[in-house]
């Protein structure tokens, strides 16, 4: 986390509350959709080594969130948040419990209330959380199961790989000059699968280079690139046939990612319009899935990203202003 950004985590016994502050370091639509698309969520809501994986979402007043935390042997705790209330862009409340795979509250641990509200402040935006509990006891073993260390480094996960992603292919990319790209994501193994596509194509990576997670400065007080991910693929870029581009990236386990036939691919479209994105994006997406609506983003892109009604993944990529 920049520390230069508003971090407060306060507890209060009086009225059995825990209060966050956390403002981060990107526009209020992409905070807000990080929080509410469980595509995003998986990516970051478990601290390391843990990673969560979203059963179902069914993100409104009276619908749930059910998803379990998945540890470093396999072991799993699930998870349920029910939504009580949901204002757009805004914040939301619900009531969140320990479960089992079926959905059933484990009565064992307490719940909590949480009041979740987004402040735009322009190019950051301010989170600011309540999570009420019914007794003292309850927060207090809360507290003592090591809830602060480990909201703390959730916290801390979106900040660092959202950053870290686009950071470096807002370096790659310094045109605004339409073209498609295939976008590909791959668990661990993106340099030998570059190297082949290299060989194959005889083609010079677009500079510069390889980037690795570890070549990424690590902001005062936030952790330390996980050893087992240091070496991996952060992006590449390779021209192939009439210069097509191939991206790609790792998505490791380490990060909450389970890249399976399906997820692991994306056709990339950067218009040289927004006018030509938004009627891409909106003619493409149209009965199909859409898990990133088309909105202005931290990096300085148009960018939103869907499934197709036919299953085929999109992302839509404008820098145009």
């Amino acid at each position: 986390m920049n520390s230069h950004l508003q971090f407060d985590f306060t507890v209060n016994k009086s009225d059995n509350t825990i209060n966050v502050k956390r403002e981060f370091a990107a526009e209020l639509a992409l905070v807000w959709a990080a929080w509410t698309q469980p595509e995003l969520l998986d990516l970051w809501w478990a601290p390391k080594p843990y990673h969560t994986r979203t059963k179902s979402m069914d993100f409104r007043p009276g619908g749930r969130w059910h998803y379990s935390m998945i540890g470093p042997n396999k072991e799993v705790h699930w998870c349920m948040a029910e939504y009580h209330s949901v204002e757009p862009g805004r914040g939301f409340t619900g009531l969140d419990a320990f479960c089992d795979e079926a959905g059933n509250i484990n009565a064992a641990f307490p719940r909590s209330l949480w009041t979740i509200q987004f402040i735009d402040q322009g190019d950051s935006t301010l989170v600011e959380i309540k999570i009420k509990y019914q007794q003292l006891a309850d927060l207090e073993k809360i507290i003592e199961m090591g809830f602060r260390e480990g909201f703390t480094a959730a916290l801390q996960n979106l900040d660092q790989y959202i950053a870290a992603q686009f950071k470096l292919r807002q370096q790659m990319r310094t045109d605004t000059r339409a073209r498609v790209c295939t976008y590909l994501n791959f668990p661990g193994n993106t340099e030998e699968a570059f190297r082949f596509y290299q060989s194959v194509f005889r083609k010079e990576f677009v500079a510069p280079g390889i980037q690795r997670f570890g070549q990424l400065p690590t902001e005062p007080g936030q952790p330390p690139i996980a050893e087992t991910v240091r070496d991996m693929v952060l992006h590449v870029e390779l021209p192939i046939t009439a210069n097509h581009i191939l991206m790609g990236t790792d998505a490791p386990k380490e990060m909450g990612f389970t890249v399976t036939a399906g997820n692991n691919m994306h056709i990339s479209i950067e218009p040289e319009t927004r006018e030509e994105a938004k009627r891409l994006f909106n003619e493409l997406s149209a009965g199909g899935n859409i898990s990133m609506p088309l909105q202005d983003m931290f990096w300085g892109a148009y960018f939103g990203s869907f499934t197709d009604r036919y299953g085929i993944n999109w992302m839509v990529n404008c820098l145009a202003k």
